[in-house]
């Protein structure tokens, strides 16, 4: 308390100085033009009031505030200028912290990896038109994730009061635009209604399924002179039950389970809070069940010798019932796409194989943005959140167990043990391969970075639609729910450095050694923010994958030049960063960052990871770039 009575002390010196003094010694200084500037037309009034103590965007902050917002993440602009005053000055910059960020698109996605790694949202802010259509691509990242950020737009409503250049940023129904990928959007007319608002749309945010909401904050709402804050109570935030599995429809799903030969669990979104990984233990050992965990969150240790992930395809095709646990794509889990000349199908699950779904997926859906997936023809499918129905669903299980049925289960358990050590054991010996190539292979990269951190509290923060992400669930031990934080959702490339970013944020009062697996691509598309964890000191590991392209797209380029019989040599064009080659360390360095590399030669990576290792430990962010494979 005492430290928001200096913090409002300060302010009102500020302001009095603002108004009492400076302006004073201002109108002695331009008496004499101001007295000619009476007589002329259009002069402001005598009594113009030109400054304030208080004003609506303070209200604003005590509202964000009480929602247990860390930090505000943006980049500066004038539509929001009260707002981030308020929230510098008489917020302190504290409980929110703003964060300063060189685009809104890495403001949001550092918003989105905050979440998946602290487990609560952090607030943005974007300016009007231009700082949402900058923001779109992000938003859409988090709502394909259903990641719940707090977006707050300013925007000036009323045209009356726009100077020339907020007539490009103004606009009627700001939130439009992105409204077919956010689950829901105001803009408050009054503080009253923005306090009620500003907590409907948090507990919108945070209820399964979550996604992303906007709230569009009027300038001159922020700007105006606050009369009273005795008649503006804050709304109190009180969070619903997710909700859990119909009892019949759960006791059924036990039935199938208990009684099945070959049951599989397949987990993509399930792990909402850190909760749910022992649940789903306790689940698959009661069982000893397969589980796959399709990596969305961290839901399942990695060396568990249930854990069938790195056998997926084998798993699911001996499955007579497969269980899909908030699963984003469950027709892929069961059927496979060939993508040649013609697309074609074909189920992967065995005749008369039982198919179960508990996912909110079911609760919510959007028609525009296709990211729901083709519909998998299922026996059972229950709308619920999977965390909040396991505890049930377990106990529902345990109830039918027969010390029959227990001793099947240990045979079972068994097997699935010995496959899962095949299966590591083959990925090692993979791992081998090209060990002392040049450039470096990934696995090398992997293998090398986890011989520097597996002694550390380490959460590895990178996207994992890649190599960056493929070895290291094959060769490192991820047993805690902070390892791992699963991809962008949408595919958006530019996510994954930012959202790094701001996972390694969130990591840092735990005083967790945050490391990211960075490809050059994507690096490319936000660099701006390895300034942003140099300014803010957000010590991060970042190990570049650069293969010097965007290998995916020059791999699918290639597929089309073999289809149409026409050679795959200038199937690179327009897919490689090359000519001239980017040198990342420099990039690094000119924005603060250790930098080290480019390595081409594997002999020379282990010694600067560890000067990188000690770099980010002081409480520096640091870079290598490592030229690698491909893949």
């Amino acid at each position: 308390m005492a430290q928001k009575k200096n913090s409002s002390n300060r302010n009102m010196e500020r302001r009095n100085f603002l108004k009492r003094g400076m302006l004073a010694g201002a109108a002695a200084i331009v008496a004499p033009a101001a007295a000619a500037a009476q007589q002329a037309p259009g002069t402001p009034p005598e009594d113009e009031v030109l400054t304030t103590d208080s004003c609506g965007s303070d209200y604003m902050v005590d509202v964000i505030k009480s929602l247990g917002f860390e930090y505000v993440c943006a980049n500066p602009g004038s539509s929001f200028r009260g707002m981030q005053e308020s929230i510098l000055n008489y917020g302190g910059n504290r409980n929110p912290e703003f964060i300063t960020n060189c685009h809104e698109e890495s403001a949001v996605a550092m918003a989105h990896g905050y979440y998946k790694a602290e487990g609560k949202p952090m607030a943005v802010l974007a300016h009007g038109t231009v700082g949402l259509q900058h923001a779109s691509m992000a938003i859409y990242n988090a709502w394909c994730d259903r990641v719940p950020v707090y977006i707050m737009l300013g925007n000036y409503v009323d045209a009356a009061v726009r100077r020339p250049a907020e007539w490009y940023h103004g606009v009627q129904d700001c939130a439009g635009m992105v409204r077919d990928y956010t689950k829901w959007d105001d803009q408050p007319a009054s503080l009253t209604h923005f306090g009620e608002s500003a907590v409907r749309a948090y507990k919108i945010a945070m209820t399964p399924p979550m996604a992303p909401v906007v709230l569009v904050l009027d300038a001159t709402l922020q700007e105006s002179p606050l009369e009273s804050k005795t008649k503006l109570p804050i709304p109190r935030l009180t969070m619903p039950a997710p909700p859990q599995g119909e009892a019949g429809a759960v006791a059924e799903l036990a039935r199938l389970l208990v009684a099945s030969e070959n049951p599989v669990l397949v987990a993509d979104r399930l792990a909402r809070t850190t909760a749910a990984m022992p649940l789903l233990i306790e689940l698959a050992e009661t069982l000893q069940a397969a589980v796959i965990d399709q990596g969305s969150r961290m839901n399942f240790p990695s060396l568990h010798p249930l854990n069938q992930t790195q056998r997926a395809a084998a798993a699911v095709g001996e499955a007579d019932v497969v269980v899909g646990l908030e699963v984003a794509d469950f027709w892929a889990t069961v059927n496979s796409l060939r993508d040649q000349l013609h697309r074609s199908t074909r189920k992967t699950t065995k005749p008369g194989a039982k198919l179960a779904t508990i996912t909110t997926g079911d609760l919510y859906i959007r028609s525009n943005y296709q990211d729901f997936r083709r519909m998998a023809d299922v026996d059972l499918a229950i709308a619920a959140d999977g965390e909040a129905t396991l505890p049930a669903l377990i106990e529902a299980v345990k109830r039918l167990i027969t010390a029959d049925r227990k001793r099947v289960f240990q045979e079972r358990g068994a097997k699935l043990a010995q496959a899962s050590k095949n299966a590591r054991e083959r990925l090692r010996e993979a791992a081998t391969f090209a060990w002392d190539a040049s450039p470096v292979s990934t696995a090398r990269v992997a293998a090398e970075l986890w011989a520097q951190i597996k002694n550390e509290d380490w959460a590895l923060v990178s996207n994992y639609y890649s190599e960056a992400g493929v070895w290291p669930r094959r060769l490192w031990n991820f047993d805690k729910s902070y390892q791992w934080l699963g991809h962008a959702g949408g595919g958006g490339i530019g996510y994954g450095a930012p959202s790094s970013v701001g996972a390694a944020l969130a990591n840092k009062k735990h005083g967790r050694f945050s490391v990211s697996l960075q490809t050059d691509g994507d690096l490319m598309y936000a660099p701006g923010v390895l300034w942003t964890a140099a300014h803010h000191r957000i010590p991060l590991l970042s190990v570049m994958l650069n293969n010097r392209g965007y290998h995916q797209e020059l791999m699918h380029v290639q597929r089309m030049c073999n289809q149409r019989n026409r050679g795959i040599d200038r199937g690179t064009m327009g897919s490689t960063l090359t000519d001239p080659n980017i040198d990342f360390s420099k990039v690094a360095q000119g924005l603060g960052v250790h930098g080290e590399g480019p390595i081409t030669d594997p002999k020379d990576l282990g010694p600067a990871l560890r000067r990188a290792v000690a770099a980010v430990k002081r409480g520096e962010p640091a870079l290598v770039d490592v030229v690698t494979q491909p893949r």
